[in-house]
């Protein structure tokens, strides 16, 4: 989750033209009022005493991938407070192999240390940091790839064209924050992932959405669980 929005409660959710209001279930439901309470919830969760702008049941299913993939290398494009950074890098130890390439423009500050962590200052877009995160990569390394930043659609698709052929053959990109712009939460926020992904995916045949992942009904990624054929 990159810099929380100034999260407010709002009316019925809309359509993503935002043409007409929709019903919401109960899972639409638990999620806005699970979203908008950023101040207790998501935005005052902790690994290990660090902050991580997640939710809980993303984190789950990122140990699940983690512990099957077993990735050489996690990208992470989108560091805040580097705890989920931190998370990756304990299920790591755990796995007994990776590391973790943790990207951001903003340096927030006493962001944990690990020997599986490594942080790079800049914009995930730059041809120097996609060059530099390129030669983190073991020969025949399995990657994996998370990103996390600026949730503009413009921004999501230049990170899924630059950063997707990195991902491993049976891999995954995670593009985060798919639920903004009414999909169910922050209507008032703009294109963003969600709109990225529904124009990226029929482009890039080699990737699906693998609602699988979704089984805790609860997620911010809705569709962005990206798995790269084998």
């Amino acid at each position: 989750m990159g810099k929380p929005p100034a999260v407010r409660r709002v009316g019925p959710a809309t359509s993503p033209q935002g043409t007409a209001p929709r019903r919401l279930g109960p899972v639409d439901e638990f999620h806005r009022l699970y979203y908008d309470g950023v101040e207790k919830t998501w935005k005052d969760t902790r690994w290990m005493g660090a902050t991580v702008w997640k939710c809980p049941l993303d984190l789950w299913i990122y140990q699940e991938i983690i512990w099957e993939q077993r990735p050489d290398l996690v990208v992470e494009c989108g560091t805040a407070h580097g705890g989920s950074a931190l998370f990756m890098a304990n299920i790591l130890d755990l796995v007994g192999r990776g590391r973790v390439v943790t990207i951001d423009i903003t340096d927030y500050g006493a962001r944990p240390v690990h020997p599986r962590i490594e942080y790079i200052l800049g914009s995930s877009v730059d041809a120097k940091t996609l060059q530099t995160v390129k030669s983190k990569i073991p020969p025949k390394g399995r990657v994996m790839v998370v990103l996390d930043s600026d949730h503009s659609k413009a921004h999501v698709l230049a990170e899924m064209d630059a950063y997707g052929p990195l991902v491993t053959p049976g891999g995954y990109m995670v593009v985060e924050d798919g639920n903004v712009n009414g999909h169910p939460v922050y209507p008032s926020h703009g294109p963003g992932p969600a709109e990225a992904i529904a124009e990226w995916i029929p482009r890039h045949t080699e990737f699906v959405q693998d609602r699988s992942r979704e089984k805790l009904m609860l997620t911010f990624n809705p569709g962005g669980y990206l798995r790269r054929a084998p």
